[in-house]
């Protein structure tokens, strides 16, 4: 169950970032995260839903998740390929000198402001984000 561990990440992360931005109120957040992470969505949403209630900061706001293909590459033969299709065996050569270049990932995509503290505004700005969490 570390999705806990990365929402609270999520959290402290845009919280910072709303901070240096003298953002009161998120709208909503954006993660992507690695199709291999092993990352379940739906405790994501779940945990996200308690701390929204928590933090004044996040009340009503909305978390998105996007994944990101995972993709390994072939030292034998320098070729990327879909890992999930084959795996650690390279489908262009049988090689098992392989690792994975991408897909275990997560970061903050994005994160959408309201424009004021009216969290009933239509109006949302967004603040570039950057953050990364690679699960160890």
């Amino acid at each position: 169950m570390h999705e806990l561990g990365l929402v609270n990440y999520a959290v402290k992360e845009v919280s910072k970032i709303a901070e240096q931005n003298n953002v009161s109120r998120i709208k909503s957040v954006t993660l992507e995260f690695g199709e291999v992470s092993g990352i379940v969505t739906d405790y994501l949403y779940d945990y996200w839903n308690w701390y929204s209630k928590k933090f004044p900061m996040f009340e009503d706001s909305t978390l998105y998740c996007e994944e990101i293909p995972a993709v390994t590459w072939c030292d034998n033969c320098k070729i990327q390929y879909s890992t999930v299709a084959y795996g650690k065996t390279c489908p262009h050569c049988g090689s098992g000198r392989t690792w994975l270049l991408r897909g275990n990932e997560m970061r903050i995509k994005s994160i959408e402001v309201y424009d004021s503290d009216d969290a009933s505004s239509a109006d949302g700005g967004d603040i570039e984000a950057s953050g990364e969490y690679k699960p160890q």
